[in-house]
């Protein structure tokens, strides 16, 4: 395979990658934090209603380990397409 045919796939792997990353943090904060907050602020976390929770909390901690899941993935990726850095 070429080198831009190459790079293109890279790219394109890039970008499903991103993009399912961020709908999974559009789900966490969007979803749990507006859209479902009632069903679950029936549930308790720490002593706080776990809708409440995840509207102030859960959407920060959940993009925090996207960011490590993303860094782990793009190593993985990086060392398939042999751009990774030494």
């Amino acid at each position: 395979m070429d080198t831009r045919g190459k790079a293109h796939q890279y790219w394109k792997k890039n970008l499903k990658l991103l993009a399912i990353l961020l709908v999974i943090w559009f789900v966490v904060s969007f979803g749990c934090g507006i859209l479902l907050v009632d069903q679950l602020n029936e549930i308790r976390l720490g002593g706080f209603k776990l809708g409440f929770w995840f509207a102030q909390q859960g959407s920060i901690y959940s993009f925090i380990v996207l960011i490590f899941v993303y860094f782990w993935q793009m190593n993985k990726l990086d060392g398939k397409f042999e751009v990774d850095e030494e």
